[in-house]
């Protein structure tokens, strides 16, 4: 399935490029020591694709070839124009499954003003309508409060604890996994949608 852009009342969604890395590279050194403690170690003499151009080219094109896979569906999180964070729809699994996972991070400096949840909202609307997915999962470390408002926010069911269910910054690390459905997202599409997407006076 070919995946341009999708777009919410504020954000837009789109795949990363070899050029947007200037902008990504920025963001992700500026706001290194807050993002990297949520995320699992780089190997050891692996490229850092935060400093090095083609490293992040490997990456975009890693991305693109999951797209064309149908496994993986990764986006930029863009405001304004300007590059500000990402939203990643992975594992795709097909079969009687129908799943699969979504994992976001947002520059520090952008955090709290309610751009990650619209994001999901949108993401979770491509998964559903044009995926046809039937389960989306997320699953967020206890302390990290900032990714578990997002889904709070959003009011998206909590299923309980994963114990040391993924290598996090060296340690394994319990999760907090939350999950919609399609036939949730049916009953709250309208909700959601009114008020994380629709057009507002103000």
């Amino acid at each position: 399935m070919e995946v341009t852009t999708l777009f919410g009342r504020r954000v837009m969604l789109r795949p990363l490029v070899v050029s947007d890395f200037p902008a990504w590279r920025e963001v992700r050194l500026r706001c290194g020591e807050w993002l990297t403690r949520w995320e699992p170690q780089r190997i050891v003499g692996q490229p850092d694709p935060s400093r090095d151009r083609d490293a992040f080219a490997v990456r975009c094109s890693a991305r693109q070839r999951e797209r064309q896979l149908g496994t993986g569906y990764g986006f930029g999180i863009f405001v304004g124009g300007d590059f500000c964070g990402e939203i990643n729809l992975s594992a795709v699994q097909r079969g009687p499954f129908q799943s699969s996972y979504v994992g976001y991070w947002m520059d520090e400096a952008r955090a709290g003003q309610g751009y990650v949840p619209e994001a999901l909202v949108v993401l979770s609307r491509f998964a559903f309508e044009d995926l046809h997915l039937h389960r989306v999962q997320i699953a967020i470390i206890p302390r990290n409060k900032a990714s578990r408002r997002v889904v709070e926010k959003l009011a998206i069911r909590e299923e309980g604890v994963a114990l040391r269910y993924l290598e996090i910054n060296g340690a394994w690390e319990d999760h907090v996994r939350y999950a919609i459905t399609s036939e949730e997202w049916a009953e709250r599409r309208e909700e959601l949608e009114l008020e994380w997407l629709a057009a507002r006076a103000d």
